[in-house]
């Protein structure tokens, strides 16, 4: 797992140990990828290169799979995935796969870091087109960069349901949390707000698992 905060690191463990605790972890933290997207503008091909750098130093030291759970790079893993055979997933691409194919025709997305923003929206856009291309969601987009230094996860979520409500976003069907550093104020935030509130962490554990077990399944066959 290729993270770019702690916070997120523990989130995917908590996830892991709850979906898939089969899985040896290996946590590989680069904690200034956020703050040089920022820096920059957004991502470079300077740190695309990086990003694939982590990824291809994770797939040397033996990894079987891969996640990444900073959001802003969620673009890399497209050419990730023309590299390694491996699976190489998103951070919240399994969590948009449920949105989507569930019932909601209204979701707000939300995060505390900008970065995460345009990713999320990018990867919704492009799944919606080819999970539903005659059903197109409504998508709203928030962001609190007060949530990102409170102090519990009771407090982040207040600061989430703040910006949700100056929005406008609050008739939302379903709310999906953007960064895997939220993930531990989302039942907090789905009491506040009276709404289903989605993470990416469980969902990625999940696809990982059905994933290489198969391939063990696969391997073992006669």
């Amino acid at each position: 797992m290729i993270h770019a905060v702690p916070a997120a690191a523990r989130t995917a463990e908590d996830a892991f140990a709850r979906e898939f605790p089969e899985a040896s972890l290996w946590n590989l933290l680069d904690d200034r990828l956020l703050h040089d997207a920022r820096q920059a503008g957004g991502l470079t091909p300077v740190l695309r290169r990086r990003m694939l750098r982590l990824i291809g130093h994770a797939v040397e030291g033996g990894a079987q799979g891969v996640l990444l759970s900073c959001s802003s790079y969620g673009e890399v893993v497209d050419t990730a995935r023309t590299l390694w055979k491996i699976p190489v997933l998103k951070s919240d691409e399994s969590m948009f796969h449920a949105a989507l194919t569930g019932p909601y025709d209204r979701i707000a997305v939300t995060a505390s870091t900008p970065p995460a923003v345009p990713a999320a929206v990018a990867q919704l856009e492009a799944l919606m087109a080819r999970l539903r291309p005659g059903r197109p969601a409504r998508i709203d987009t928030v962001l609190s960069e007060t949530a990102a230094t409170a102090a519990t996860p009771r407090d982040t979520a207040r600061h989430l349901a703040d910006a949700l409500h100056t929005s406008g976003a609050t008739d939302a069907q379903a709310v999906l949390l953007a960064q895997y550093s939220l993930a531990p104020a989302g039942p907090a935030l789905s009491d506040l707000l009276g709404l289903p509130v989605l993470d990416g962490a469980g969902a990625a554990a999940r696809e990982l698992r059905t994933a290489l077990m198969s391939q063990l399944s696969a391997q073992a066959a006669p």
